[in-house]
């Protein structure tokens, strides 16, 4: 199932400045520095740079064709490279969609699309592991899923059998674009919290974005959520038009959790059908954990795979980089790195997995909370109250927002001689070398750009 250039120029209203209509493209980036002989690259006009200006460097490590936009190719340009192919579309990132759509409508297989508030990454990387039991399965990688990322993988498509993409936002209509790319065959919703509520304006406005995610499934396929998350549950209630498959742990469900049995570093648990039970393992402690396992039987189900098979790709999944990563260090600190994002929802499942460690002294690290705008007091204080509430034995906190944290913890019982709040990475890191003894267990969480990274890396 081949893209040619031919069709690139059909697809895209483009123009060929020269080369080979012919030509076969493969495989596709947007970063020179990963180009490789005979890839197609896409130039990408970002931020801080223009990617359509790198063409050179592109074509100098390899690549074979160029798409680009607003950029003229000198003479001496062709005549060096007059083996290669350079197509000039109008929008770039138009043109990555459009392509990235053509290439999934050649595929009849199982498309799984996952959102929501919390948990994407998580679930995207269980229901992966366990479809692979029967398919081979291209998955999103890292956290590739905007309205760039999600296209790039899809024209990673080769001779896959399922596909599993996860979709994120930051405002109403961008998940509607990606699923009318993908066009799921299951889209599954992980919940509905507080994440962008200061760019959306209500939870009701978030349910609406995360919904999106049905614009582009197929009339016959099906909608999988949590059901103990409010907005999903009450919408269900009312929801007369999809197909939809449920899992939970207080609501009734299709499929549902009991005895749950939480351990250092895994949960077991017993997952009730309409006419069975399992026996499930999962390879991380915490709530969230069970809803990601749940959702992935659900799925698993749907597709018909086996229960032997759903299960053992439980028990084998593994994590994306810093999410609920967890490591010990030289000194014997364990150290849980969930330092990519964060939000109200996502605080509160880290911090309740931190008190249920049995390590001697819980640590929490935490760090300002970004775009929830007017929200933003009101959350950072709800999470000073689970703080509180899950008897963290140190707080120390970063940011200007992240102080409503401490004041709040504070506040609610906790003492002020364990609390700390600083404006920099580096006061945080310089109070950790100091007071970590072995034994401790140290959670380290924030939204991404507070650069928490930095401080993982020092205690590491």
């Amino acid at each position: 199932m081949d893209i040619k250039v031919k069709d690139i120029i059909k697809i895209c209203d483009a123009q060929l400045i020269y080369g080979n209509e012919a030509e076969i493209c493969q495989n596709f980036s947007k970063d020179t520095r990963e180009i490789k002989k005979d890839d197609v690259y896409i130039g990408i006009k970002g931020e801080n740079f223009d990617g359509n200006t790198l063409y050179e460097k592109a074509l100098e490590n390899g690549a074979k064709v160029c798409i680009l936009e607003n950029i003229e190719i000198p003479e001496h340009i062709k005549e060096m490279y007059k083996d290669r192919t350079i197509i000039k579309v109008k929008n770039t990132i138009k043109a990555i969609q459009e392509i990235a759509t053509y290439k999934r409508e050649m595929y009849n297989i199982p498309v799984i699309a996952v959102t929501g508030s919390v948990g994407k990454t998580s679930t995207k990387d269980i229901l992966a592991s366990v479809i692979s039991k029967k398919y081979k399965v291209l998955k999103t990688q890292g956290n590739l899923n905007n309205h760039i990322g999600l296209p790039l993988t899809i024209l990673k498509l080769k001779d896959h059998t399922a596909m599993v993409v996860e979709m994120g936002m930051n405002s109403l209509g961008e998940i509607s674009i990606l699923s009318n790319i993908a066009k799921p065959t299951i889209s599954v919703i992980t919940n509905v919290g507080t994440a962008h509520i200061g760019k959306l304006g209500s939870r009701e406005n978030i349910l609406k974005a995360k919904l999106e995610i049905l614009d582009g499934m197929s009339k016959d396929g099906t909608l999988v959520i949590n059901n103990d998350n409010d907005m999903l549950n009450n919408w269900n209630k009312n929801n007369n038009t999809y197909n939809v498959a449920t899992f939970g742990i207080n609501n009734d469900s299709d499929v549902m959790a009991k005895d749950i049995k939480f351990e250092e570093y895994s949960t077991n648990f017993l997952a009730i059908t309409k006419n069975e039970e399992l026996n499930v393992k999962v390879p991380v402690g915490g709530e969230h954990f069970v809803y990601n396992a749940l959702c992935s039987i659900v799925v698993g189900k749907l597709l018909n795979i086996d229960n032997k098979e759903i299960l053992k790709g439980i028990e084998e999944f593994e994590l994306t980089k810093n999410r609920m990563e967890i490591k010990k260090n030289k000194n014997n600190v364990t150290i849980i790195n969930d330092c990519y994002n964060a939000n109200y929802d996502s605080m509160k499942a880290s911090l309740e997995y931190l008190s249920k460690s049995k390590l001697k002294r819980k640590i929490a690290v935490l760090g300002d909370m970004l775009e929830l705008g007017e929200y933003s007091k009101q959350l950072h204080e709800k999470v000073g109250g689970e703080v509180a509430k899950n008897k963290i034995d140190i707080l120390i906190t970063v940011g200007k927002e992240a102080k409503n944290i401490l004041n709040k913890a504070i506040s609610m019982g906790m003492e002020k001689e364990n609390a700390y709040n600083f404006e920099t990475n580096e006061q945080a890191i310089e109070l950790l070398s100091k007071i970590l003894k072995p034994e401790d267990i140290v959670l380290v969480k924030a939204s991404n750009g507070m650069h928490f990274n930095k401080i993982i890396e020092k205690i590491i």
